[in-house]
């Protein structure tokens, strides 16, 4: 569709200006009356957060929210994008995106009382109306606000000229959303800078006799002050924020799962009941005494434990020839050292971190074991073990060498369905995964042993 190209013509269409807190709270009624999805990718808030949320951009507030790492607080900032029109008018060329209709900046207020309803228009895509900026210490008020531009000066204009400033982030930001992570971070002299934009909606740059209406939206994100102790949200500012939302981690095993489905990049297959292991072993690790809680556990570690277990099902196909790469029990134990980064341990657990961390993946893994398999009848493959039977195992052992050991065994039929495996899509390296996550539970339940083999692997065997 042509859009209008002057303000002439803009103003033919009838298309009334509204400030950006207006435009959020129209599309975001338009959407829940509607039923259409508001938050897209968000999982987990649906009964806390999101309701508090939309309470404050329904009030027109400005928000920060507040939690530990790793619970969504950026992707829930990025999607608030898709609240702004999808198009919206602005002054062509303008550098704080003013409305053809009511300009604040020098330029535009001139070229509007020149050029009338022949002002140019532009038009911009709200996907260009958000910006974002990490707070961190050399942040300057340049940076976030303006400063004056030399190369301006150098062309002739006077320092008292106010189109010789070059506008910072939050200027830029007019008309649209800005989005400043880990807040505290930000020198509490810097944080000062802020106090106009939040209450007068306006900015003040040097000694100019300056001053810039700002239509814009200021969302932030910060940790707990009680646990980053690198800085803190200054009373001032704090005040003026019109809500404080916090945010958590998910209340329910499934959306734990559900975002490790969403987010995880895998390089092989990993089947549900793997990666219902790795969300019961983040929560684990969230719960354990022997983790520091006031941190945290993101939910980075259950996609990177996801993630690493998947690549080793790679490897394990690339080196043996597997048809299909398809993660096994026998992947999760790699994931225990990569992941110890990402875990901050109490004082007196210093040396025993990747002890505790085994310990809580057994804990989830058996967990897991008798949620879907606690009340299945594993007997002819416990008599099968009984009758010497013994089965090796590890990350180079290839799926169809383990079923091979195994032989016929009725039942398996029925331990895939307990697993979730569809009738019909069923392989033998998805029947592998398994069947060795069984003998897993069983020896976690001590029915069966387990032992080191000679070549690195593991034995599974009589109890």
């Amino acid at each position: 569709m042509q859009r209008p190209s002057t303000l002439g013509e803009l103003r033919a269409t009838g298309q009334a200006h509204q400030s950006v807190k207006q435009e959020i709270r129209a599309n975001l009624v338009a959407a829940m009356r509607s039923g259409s999805p508001r938050f897209e990718g968000i999982l987990g808030f649906d009964e806390t957060v999101l309701p508090a949320l939309e309470r404050a951009l329904l009030a027109g507030h400005d928000v920060v929210l507040l939690g530990e790492r790793g619970q969504g607080k950026t992707r829930l900032i990025r999607t608030l994008v898709s609240l702004l029109d999808e198009w919206s008018p602005v002054v062509d060329g303008c550098e704080v995106n003013d409305h053809p209709e009511v300009p604040v900046c020098a330029r535009c207020r001139r070229l509007h009382a020149e050029l009338g309803d022949d002002l140019p228009v532009g038009w911009r895509h709200r996907s260009e109306r958000y910006a974002e900026k990490l707070a961190t210490p050399d942040t300057s008020v340049g940076d976030l606000i303006g400063d004056i531009d030399p190369v301006k000066v150098a062309e002739g204009r006077t320092l008292g000229d106010p189109e010789t400033v070059h506008y910072g982030l939050v200027p830029r930001s007019n008309r649209g959303i800005f989005a400043v992570n880990e807040l505290p971070d930000l020198a509490e002299r810097i944080q000062v800078s802020l106090l106009n934009v939040l209450e007068e909606r306006d900015i003040q740059i040097r000694g100019y006799n300056l001053r810039l209406p700002l239509d814009v939206l200021l969302v932030a994100s910060a940790n707990p002050e009680d646990y980053t102790n690198r800085g803190r949200i200054i009373t001032p500012l704090k005040d003026r924020f019109g809500a404080e939302v916090r945010t958590h981690y998910p209340d329910l095993l499934e959306d734990e799962v559900d975002v490790v489905r969403q987010e995880a990049h895998l390089a092989a297959v990993v089947p549900d009941f793997l990666l219902e292991v790795v969300a019961r072993f983040a929560r684990n690790v969230r719960e354990s005494s022997s983790v520091d809680q006031r941190s945290g556990v993101s939910a980075r570690f259950a996609i990177a434990a996801a993630e690493t277990a998947a690549a080793s099902a790679l490897r394990r196909a690339a080196l043996t020839g597997e048809a299909l790469a398809v993660a096994r029990v026998c992947d999760l134990p790699a994931t225990v050292a990569t992941l110890r980064g990402k875990v901050e341990f109490e004082v007196d657990e210093e040396g025993r971190e990747l002890e505790v961390l085994a310990h809580l993946l057994r804990k989830a893994t058996v967990e897991t074991f008798r949620q879907h398999l606690g009340a299945s009848d594993l007997r002819p493959l416990i008599e099968r073990f009984d009758e010497g039977l013994l089965v090796e195992s590890g990350d180079l052992v290839p799926g169809r060498r383990l079923l091979e050991q195994v032989g016929p065994l009725p039942g398996l039929a029925h331990v895939l369905e307990r697993l979730g495996v569809e009738e019909g899509a069923e392989t033998p390296e998805l029947a592998a995964s398994a069947l060795e996550f069984a003998f897993e539970g069983l020896f976690l339940n001590r029915r069966i042993s387990k032992d080191d083999s000679t070549d690195g692997g593991v034995l599974y065997g009589s109890g």
